[in-house]
């Protein structure tokens, strides 16, 4: 060391710094090594909650996505794959757009971590199937996009998790065939639009997608498909279309069906040219709605009008189906609660409040191209009450009338109260104690005065409570009168003569 040092360096000065240095480098390191978490990746737009990645040409998902992302677009890529958990960083993430892609399978886990997802576009890709594990855990979605694929098969428990669905399209692919039986536990209540148009459909079940709600029937869409033509098929189409189900109102020319399995381009437009199917047409009586009330507990027997066909009947088949949109067939139900009869005849053992609703009936012969539907409207009504005789509007109605004969009665029948009043005046008799008080005061001077009367025609009247003073039997009353000496009043005295008695109601003012 040179000599010039004031204190000589150690081993113990030298390794703390030494120690202090490596650990900067390493969280130096650490920090350039690790990606920025809410940084933006370099070939995508950010918001506040929208990732926008459109259009790069990326092969794989960008890492280290902004966590409060909401919407994701990497639509327009060359993505092949979704890795497991991919979206496990996204806790927030909504709405998923991930079309024109190149994405053939998908993972098991590839959704996991995304029960929030309410809107996934997977429309243009190259998507061979709709399996079992694709979209079970996301269990909040809404809407899915899957048109323009490759997709030739759905498994029948693809959608059975996703109690929220409300919009399914998976128009232009290659579906022959589709599980409509599955899509009575689709959220039922929810789901609105289920477009298979533009597929490969040769044939549907009329009898299950027949009995579908009408709210999942007005939105089913089954035009430009190459199903083979049947009655059944343009009945239920036709009774749509007068319902005003917008999956047939607004594409009735795009409704094709094959004439012939042999000859692929064997396609009409079956509702627009309907003589090519006058012998599927109900009967008018078939047309209505029968209105039908039961007893609770009452057994029915429904049955539609077919005496007038000629059909064999070991050819001919039969279905019902009840207002809970399920479909009946021989021999009935599983509890036998419904039963169909080989006539065709639909039995209900015992009516229900529950089973009220409409039947359909449908009278179906394949080889002969007939058909035949009746309507049913069954309300289960409860027994009246043992002793009720009445209807309560009855009873109401026959309250007012006796009301206003009684009202009549009263006003113009009622006997005269007062005898008085009904008859001619009775000579006058001495007063009661109590017309005393009931003397009517008047000012108006009489027609003639009599020889008696001292009164002057300015005589004053004083309102004063009667002076209950008796005299010899008799009741006087006190009359101020104008007189020079205030000390002694004159004192009016009701005499017993006929002269100075006043009835009641007399005009005259009573003198002595």
């Amino acid at each position: 060391l040179p000599a010039t040092m004031s204190s000589p360096v150690t081993a113990d000065s030298v390794w703390p710094r030494v120690a202090k240095l490596f650990l900067l480098l390493l969280q130096l390191y650490a920090l350039r090594a690790s990606p920025q978490p809410h940084r933006c990746p370099d070939t995508c737009i950010c918001t506040s909650d929208l990732l926008s990645c459109s259009q790069q040409m990326l092969r794989w998902v960008p890492e280290a996505l902004p966590p409060t992302t909401s919407t994701l677009d990497l639509s327009h890529n060359a993505l092949t794959q979704l890795h497991d958990h991919w979206l496990a960083a996204l806790p927030h993430l909504e709405a998923l757009h991930i079309s024109h892609n190149q994405i053939r399978d998908l993972s098991l886990r590839a959704f996991h971590n995304a029960s929030f997802l309410r809107y996934l576009d997977m429309s243009s890709n190259h998507l061979q199937a709709v399996k079992r594990h694709y979209f079970e855990a996301l269990v909040s979605l809404e809407e899915l996009l899957l048109y323009d694929n490759h997709i030739k098969r759905v498994d029948e428990n693809a959608f059975a998790k996703l109690s929220d669905l409300r919009k399914v399209y998976l128009s232009w692919n290659n579906l022959t065939t589709f599980p409509f039986h599955a899509v009575q536990g689709l959220g039922i209540h929810k789901l609105r639009t289920l477009d298979l148009s533009s597929n490969s459909l040769s044939s549907i079940p009329v009898e299950v997608v027949a009995a579908l709600p009408e709210n999942i029937g007005n939105g089913l869409y089954l035009h430009n498909n190459p199903i083979r033509c049947s009655c059944p098929l343009y009945l239920m189409l036709q009774r749509w279309n007068q319902r005003g189900f917008s999956s047939v109102k607004d594409f009735s020319e795009e409704h094709t069906c094959k004439v012939s399995d042999n000859v692929p381009r064997s396609l009409i437009k079956f509702l627009k040219h309907r003589h090519m199917f006058e012998n599927c047409s109900a009967s008018t009586e078939d047309a209505h709605l029968l209105h039908l009330e039961v007893v609770v507990g009452q057994p029915i027997l429904l049955t539609c009008n077919t005496s007038n066909t000629s059909l064999p009947h070991a050819a001919t088949t039969y279905m019902w189906i009840t207002p809970h949109h399920e479909p009946i067939k021989h021999p009935g139900n599983s509890n036998r609660s419904l039963e169909l009869y080989r006539n065709g005849s639909l039995r209900i053992a015992a009516a229900k409040p529950w089973l009220s609703g409409v039947y359909v009936g449908l009278v179906m012969n394949s080889p002969y191209n007939f058909s035949r539907m009746c309507e049913f409207n069954m309300t289960v009504l409860y027994p009246k009450a043992a002793g009720e005789t009445f209807s309560t509007g009855l009873t109401t109605l026959l309250g007012c009338i006796v009301s206003l004969v009684l009202v009549i009665i009263y006003l113009y029948l009622t006997p005269c109260r007062c005898l008085g009043c009904c008859k001619k005046p009775a000579p006058l008799s001495p007063p009661q104690e109590c017309s005393a008080q009931s003397s009517i005061l008047s000012t108006t001077p009489p027609a003639t005065d009599g020889p008696n009367r001292k009164a002057s025609a300015n005589k004053h009247v004083v309102f004063l409570e009667p002076i209950r003073e008796t005299q010899n039997g008799k009741i006087r009353l006190a009359l101020g009168e104008d007189f020079p000496d205030p000390k002694h009043p004159k004192v009016l005295q009701l005499k017993s003569d006929s002269e100075s008695i006043s009835s009641v109601f007399s005009d005259t003012p009573i003198v002595s």
